[in-house]
């Protein structure tokens, strides 16, 4: 990284270390630390442009920001903002670009409304598990076609929360009928290949701790008088836990177009989800407690693998599209 990007992830984490508790934040009304998320805008994790009253932030910031909210699985409507702030981008509509990412940049919640799901694309339906859907005050969709910019003051919008496995994740249910819109412009389906690269960043955070984590307790449980990690067969695990975690970070960090970013969600999905697995393993029963995060982490790494489409989904993408 270089020595801002460094900067950016000390003073995140920083913040997190400080103040960001997962627990009290999930038992919030709206499901995560609006102070906290204040203070991230401040820092400016957000990628908007100086001009549009971001800090210039970009990607690669951004997704640094989401490795260290990953770490602490800290719930934060980053990567539902991030999403639309690169959609409104795409558009090249100057005035709703002036008029909305200004206020994103302030706080203001925005959430994408998108067929990731490979869902028919339409601006009258339902869409299920948009993130942050039932927070945003701004509320973006897109049919395939074009974006647009969704009226949320009129009858023709529903969005309900919708309850998952994964507490530390806001997902919401949206229909929209008959619902008002305004065109912004073209839909870009890089925001896809966006999207996937901002998760796998969150997904290698969370595995580098559930990795940190089980090294910890491994060192300080003593079993036949000994402490675990003296063990042989449970270095060689924890190891093998470690290459996944650096070659998941590899592969998130080469994201970087359609083929490289369908790459990072599928080896980051998988590798989270063993990761996390072997977390509950080598934790023993204190791993299936309520009080112990274990849990979260195997929660969050299912339900991270199937967002955006599961590694099946991208998997077959990637075969048809070298077959075409």
């Amino acid at each position: 990284m270089t020595e801002e990007q460094e900067a950016l992830r000390d003073a995140v984490r920083s913040l997190l270390e400080k103040h960001s508790d997962v627990r009290s934040a999930i038992e919030t009304p709206h499901g995560y630390d609006k102070a906290v998320w204040a203070r991230l805008c401040d820092i400016g994790v957000l990628p908007i442009p100086e001009h549009y009253g971001g800090s210039g932030a970009g990607l690669a910031e951004t997704a640094t920001a989401l490795e260290e909210l990953g770490r602490t699985l800290t719930p934060a409507p980053l990567l539902s903002s991030t999403l639309a702030v690169q959609a409104l981008l795409a558009s090249g509509n100057e005035e709703a670009c002036g008029r909305l990412l200004p206020r994103i940049a302030n706080g203001t919640v925005a959430a994408l409304v998108w067929p990731w799901d490979n869902a028919e694309t339409s601006l009258d339906g339902t869409t299920r598990y948009v993130v942050d859907g039932d927070l945003a005050e701004i509320l973006l969709v897109t049919d395939g076609v074009f974006l647009y910019e969704v009226d949320l003051n009129q009858p023709g919008v529903t969005r309900e929360h919708t309850p998952t496995m994964d507490l530390t994740r806001r997902l919401a249910t949206i229909t929209l009928a008959g619902a008002s819109t305004t065109r912004l412009g073209p839909w870009s389906p890089q925001v896809r290949e966006i999207a996937l690269a901002a998760l796998s960043a969150e997904q290698v955070g969370a595995a580098a701790r559930a990795l940190e984590l089980t090294v910890e307790y491994t060192k300080t449980r003593v079993q036949f008088g000994k402490p675990l990690a003296s063990f042989q067969a449970l270095k060689h695990r924890m190891a093998d836990m470690h290459v996944l975690v650096e070659t998941a970070r590899s592969a998130s960090q080469a994201a970087t177009d359609e083929v490289s970013a369908a790459v990072a969600k599928v080896y980051c999905s998988e590798a989270f989800f063993k990761v996390a697995s072997e977390m509950v393993q080598l934790h023993g029963g204190i791993a299936i407690t309520w009080e112990h995060d274990a849990h979260l982490y195997f929660k969050r790494a299912h339900g991270s693998g199937q967002l955006f489409g599961s590694p099946r989904v991208h998997l077959d993408r990637l075969a048809r599209s070298s077959r075409s």
